[in-house]
Formats: C-alpha cells, sequence, structure tokens
C-alpha cells in the first residue's frame, strides 16, 4: 500500500529517490557518512541521465544582518565586525514534471517583514535601536533590492503562473505572508491574501511540524504563530528525498534543521546544489578558503566542511548533508576548483566587512528563458 508521502508525490508529478532510502538512519556514524556519500555518487549519475530543466533564474531579495560567529562555526580568527550580511536569493526553476506537465517553482521567495518577526531579528532590531550610531549600522547591514512579487513582474509571471513554493527551511519564514491566512496578522487590517494565487507549498514533514511545536531551542530561529489562519491543504509534505521532475530535486539534507532539504538541478553546465547549511564556497570547500580561519579550522579537525552553525540541531547530519551536496554538485566551468553549489543566503561580498567576504563567488545563476501565462 502506497504510503500518505507517496500518494502526495504522485498527486504532483513527483517520485522519491530510492538511492537514499535508509541511509540517514545507518549506525554507526562513521558508517553513515559512508553510505550518504556513496548514495550520492549513484545518484548523481541517474539523475544526469534523466534530463535538464527547462529554464532557471535567480534574483537577489534583501540582505540581512548575520553573526560571523555562527556563519563558519566560530573559525574566523581574526578581530572583525560581529555581523556580515547575507543576500537572500530567490530561485525560479521551470520544469516538466514526471507526468508531462508544465510546472514553475519558486524556491526561497523571503518576504522581509515576516522574517523581521523571528525573534533573532526582532531582538536585534531592539538592540541596534539603543546603540549610539544605530540606525548608521543598520544601513550598513540591511539592503532591500525586490519582493518576491516584484520578481515575477521582472520575468514576466504572474501569481496564478507559480505551481510550487518552498524553502530548504523555515527560520525565518511566515507561511502566512506566502500561503496568505484566514486570520489578521498583527498589524495589518484584513486578511493576508496569497502571494502566489493557488501555488502550494513543498516542505518536508520534519519541517513543517517543527514551527507546529518550537522548542526553546529552536525558537529564536521560527516565527512562532506563522501558521495561524493558513489552510493546511495549501501544504504538500515529503518524509524523504524527492525528484519533482527530469533535472530537480529536493534532497532531504537534515542537519541544520530536522526537515532542511537543498535544491538539486541539472543545467546545460551540469549539476547544481543550493540550500543554506552554508553561507558561502568557503563553508563547503575550506581548504580552498581566504577567510582566516577557515582554512585551519579544515586542518585542524581533519574536517572537509565548515558548517554555517547557528543551531546546530545535529552537526553530525549536517556535515553529513554538506557531503552529500558536494558529491551531487559539478564543478564549475568558469573555474573547475569550485563546486556549482549557490548558498541559498549568500555572504555579502562587500569590501567593509573584510576580510569576511567570499574567497569566490558565482553570483547567481540562469539558464534558458523563463516562460509566462504556461509559455
Amino acid at each position: 500500500m502506497a504510503s500518505a508521502g507517496t500518494d502526495h508525490l504522485s498527486g504532483i508529478g513527483a517520485r522519491p529517490i530510492p538511492e537514499f532510502d535508509g541511509v540517514h538512519e545507518v549506525w554507526p556514524r562513521g558508517e553513515r557518512l559512508r553510505s550518504v556519500r556513496e548514495a550520492a555518487a549513484a545518484y548523481k549519475e541517474r539523475f544526469k541521465a534523466g534530463g535538464r530543466v527547462r529554464a532557471v533564474k535567480s534574483v537577489d531579495i534583501a540582505a540581512a544582518p548575520y553573526p560571523v560567529k555562527y556563519a563558519f562555526h566560530d573559525a574566523v580568527s581574526v578581530p572583525t565586525l560581529p555581523l556580515i550580511s547575507m543576500i537572500n536569493r530567490m530561485i525560479v526553476v521551470q520544469y516538466d514534471d514526471f507526468d508531462g506537465r508544465a510546472r514553475t517553482l519558486v524556491f526561497e521567495p523571503t518576504v522581509p517583514d515576516g522574517s523581521a518577526e523571528a525573534p533573532f531579528y526582532r531582538n536585534l532590531q531592539k538592540l541596534t535601536a539603543r546603540i549610539p550610531g544605530g540606525k548608521l549600522v543598520e544601513r550598513t547591514i540591511v539592503q532591500y533590492y525586490a519582493e518576491p512579487g516584484d520578481v515575477l513582474r521582472r520575468l514576466g509571471l504572474t501569481a496564478d503562473d507559480i505551481d510550487f513554493c518552498t524553502f530548504d527551511h523555515l527560520h525565518v519564514q511566515d507561511p502566512r505572508m506566502i500561503l496568505g491566512s484566514s486570520e489578521v496578522i498583527d498589524g495589518e487590517r484584513a486578511p493576508r491574501e496569497p502571494l502566489f494565487g493557488e501555488a502550494r507549498m513543498l516542505v518536508h514533514e520534519r519541517e513543517l511540524a517543527t514551527l507546529q511545536s518550537l522548542h526553546p531551542m529552536q525558537w529564536a530561529w521560527y516565527v512562532d504563530g506563522g501558521l495561524g489562519g493558513v489552510d493546511p491543504d495549501k501544504f504538500v509534505t515529503f518524509d524523504r528525498d524527492i525528484e519533482l521532475g527530469p533535472g530537480v530535486a529536493l534532497l532531504w539534507t537534515p542537519g541544520h534543521t530536522d526537515g532542511n532539504h537543498s535544491l538539486a538541478l541539472n543545467t546545460p553546465d551540469g549539476v547544481w546544489v543550493s540550500s543554506e547549511n552554508g553561507i558561502a564556497l568557503d563553508n563547503w570547500q575550506p581548504e580552498l578558503s581566504k577567510i582566516p580561519g577557515v582554512r585551519r579550522y579544515h586542518r585542524s579537525f581533519g574536517r572537509e566542511i565548515c558548517p554555517n552553525a547557528n543551531t546546530l540541531e545535529d552537526s553530525l547530519d549536517q556535515y553529513d548533508s554538506m557531503v552529500k551536496e558536494k558529491t551531487l554538485a559539478d564543478g564549475s566551468r568558469k573555474d573547475p576548483r569550485w563546486l556549482q553549489i549557490l548558498p541559498s543566503t549568500e555572504l555579502a561580498p562587500w569590501k567593509r566587512f573584510w576580510p569576511v567576504v567570499p574567497t569566490y563567488a558565482h553570483g547567481g545563476i540562469a539558464y534558458g528563458e523563463i516562460e509566462g501565462s504556461r509559455g
């Protein structure tokens, strides 16, 4: 008998990825890492042979502050500003599902006003408001580029063109801002309308459950109450690695959060992977990093990754997940030393934060032509 999760997948033209079945339960942990790596290598071969996405385009949304000590697991070894900026990036993907239907997926459609309500950022705003020059500090680390709706219009899309949206995890995300709510959000006058019409949100069942019942160690990074008035049918949940169609997959990458998942895309230049397990390629390839302390972290601990570590729900799982991402990603054609990993929120390459700037950055992703009204 098919599970509820499988029924959900078939309903959206998607399917599970059998190569990863059980690898995250392998014991002991050293054997688990080996299993994850081997499964990723096996899946990569099939993934690349299965087809490509039709089009993909990334657009920057906003730059928000983030503590340096979290960004590189406290590895940075020189005095620096306590905060850097991360640029939120929205990715629009067009593909055909396994039933042959044209689909449009929006990955990471962050609404800055919603993110600001997460306790971590709300407390940070209060702190900067109290210190001398706080407004200047805020202008230095916060910038706004576009709202998700602006991005759609720029690409010639309407809300009705979007089939699905998803976030790699729900830290600082307010689903009400995306899916709408039958309740009036504090400070607003009427119930919030859906941002993407009838689009549904794809979310790992553990991530949705986390937002439904927050642990105190998770609370600061989630928008408590972010599910208020949201229609449960707006969610499509899954409990494993899934393929949405040829050339597009959501890989379960637990660790940063229990329900974290990563976007994998097969393109004319090979496989790209996007998540917030790191905020710069330096996190996945610390041996190449010029950020002071990151390469030494790699050498001192014998670790092939340096995680983005604000929560550490399970640091060993996050390590394995980043290896999974590294194994899937192809080398860049522009510089083969660097993998095609595109952080969903990326360390800003601003001189004001030197020397904590990306050693290398892809700057975005674009293939094919995004088409509106079903092309």
